[in-house]
C-alpha cells in the first residue's frame, strides 16, 4: 500500500492523517501533569507550520530525532484551542535531499529581483559619493549579495523564510524614505546604508541550504559584530577604489548603528543607540520585524470559522494575539 502524499500544513483539517518529511522546529521533551515525558514540536513546510505532540517518547531519543532538523513522521490531526495539532504515531530524524528542502522551506511571496533593484536604487539616491562608494563597496561582492538575496532573517522568529533578510531588509528601506521627511534633522544617507548594513552579517550568521541553523560564525561572532567588522574593511576597499574617502567619525557612527541596533543589551545590542539615526534605526527595525511576527501569528488571511479569537502565547511578542479584525468580522470560536 502506497503512502499518502504529503499534505501542505496550510491545508490540514481535524481527522486528516499525514505521512511524510517535515522540518522540525524548536524540537523538545516536556513533563505531564502526572510526570510522564512526551516529545513536542512545531512542525514546518513551505506552506506553514503547526505544533506537534507525541505522547509517548524515550527522552534518550531526542537527539536522534532532532539532529538533522528534519523528519519522517506519521499522525493524526485535530484540533486543540480551535489550532491544527498533530498527535504523532511515528516520527524518526532524516537526511533530506535538495529536492525536499523546496517543499520543506519557506520562501518569500515578494519578488527577489524587484526587491534587490529597489534596495540598489535607494541606495544610489543616497547625496553623498563616499556613502555611495561604499554601498557599491557591497553591491559589487556578488558572493555576499547572492547571500543577501536568499538568506533569511532568522531562524524561527521574524523573516524567518527563503528571501526573508533581502524582504526585511527593503521594507525597512521603503519605510524609512517615507518618513524620513518628517523627520529632516535625520541624516538620510546614514539611516538608508545603515539599514541595508544593520543585518548583513546574517548572511555568514545563518545557514539555509540544509534548513535554517546557526553557523560556527554565528555562534562565536554573530552579526552585529561581524557587520561592523565588514564596515571598517568595505570603508577601505571602497577608498582605495573610488579614491573617495569616508571620514573614521563616519564610519564610527555606522558601525555604531550596526552593534546598536538591537535596542538594548538585555536584547542583544553591544551599546545602546547613541545617535538620532541610530534611535530610529533601532526603532524602526523593531517596528517592522513585530507588527510582521504580528500580522503571521494571527494569519487573518486563512481565519475561518474553526479557528480560536487568541493565538497561542507568541512569545516574541509576549502576548496571545487577537485574531479577528472588527471591521472585516469572521466568526471564530471564544477562547
Amino acid at each position: 500500500m502506497n503512502s499518502p502524499a504529503h499534505l501542505n500544513i496550510r491545508d490540514l483539517k481535524s481527522g486528516a492523517f499525514i505521512d511524510g518529511l517535515y522540518s522540525l522546529v524548536n524540537p523538545q521533551t516536556a513533563v505531564t501533569r502526572a510526570g510522564k515525558c512526551y516529545f513536542k514540536s512545531l512542525i514546518r513546510d513551505a506552506s506553514g507550520e503547526a505544533a506537534a505532540r507525541k505522547w509517548t517518547f524515550d527522552e534518550s531519543m531526542l537527539s536522534e530525532v532532532s539532529r538533522t532538523g528534519y523528519a519522517h513522521i506519521t499522525g493524526r490531526v485535530e484540533l486543540y484551542n480551535g489550532q491544527i495539532q498533530v498527535i504523532l504515531d511515528h516520527i524518526e530524524g532524516v537526511e533530506v535531499s535538495p529536492a525536499d528542502l523546496v517543499a520543506l522551506l519557506p520562501t518569500t511571496t515578494k519578488d527577489i529581483n524587484a526587491m534587490y533593484h529597489e534596495v540598489q536604487a535607494l541606495l544610489h539616491s543616497m547625496h553623498d559619493p563616499g556613502m555611495r562608494a561604499l554601498a557599491d563597496a557591497y553591491l559589487t561582492d556578488e558572493a555576499m549579495m547572492a547571500a543577501f538575496r536568499h538568506a533569511p532573517a532568522a531562524t524561527n522568529v521574524h523573516h524567518a523564510w527563503i528571501g526573508g533578510l533581502l524582504e526585511h531588509t527593503h521594507q525597512l528601506m521603503q519605510l524609512a524614505d517615507r518618513m524620513l521627511p518628517l523627520y529632516p534633522q535625520l541624516n538620510r544617507d546614514i539611516v538608508l546604508l545603515s539599514l541595508f548594513l544593520h543585518d548583513l552579517g546574517k548572511t555568514v550568521e545563518l545557514e539555509w541550504e540544509r534548513g535554517f541553523n546557526y553557523t560556527m560564525d554565528g555562534q562565536l561572532i554573530g552579526h552585529l559584530v561581524r557587520g561592523a567588522i565588514w564596515l571598517q574593511l568595505k570603508a577601505a576597499m571602497a577608498a582605495r577604489t573610488s579614491g573617495i574617502r569616508l571620514s573614521s567619525e563616519t564610519v564610527t557612527v555606522l558601525q555604531h548603528v550596526v552593534v546598536s541596533h538591537h535596542g538594548s543589551l538585555e536584547h542583544g545590542a553591544a551599546k545602546l543607540p547613541s545617535t538620532p539615526e541610530a534611535i530610529f534605526v533601532a526603532m524602526l527595525d523593531n517596528l517592522e520585524a513585530k507588527t510582521t511576527i504580528a500580522i503571521h501569528a494571527v494569519a487573518r488571511d486563512r481565519l475561518h470559522a474553526g479557528n480560536a479569537q487568541f493565538t497561542e502565547r507568541v512569545w516574541s511578542l509576549d502576548a496571545r494575539m487577537y485574531r479577528p479584525d472588527p471591521l472585516n468580522p469572521v466568526a471564530v470560536h471564544p477562547s
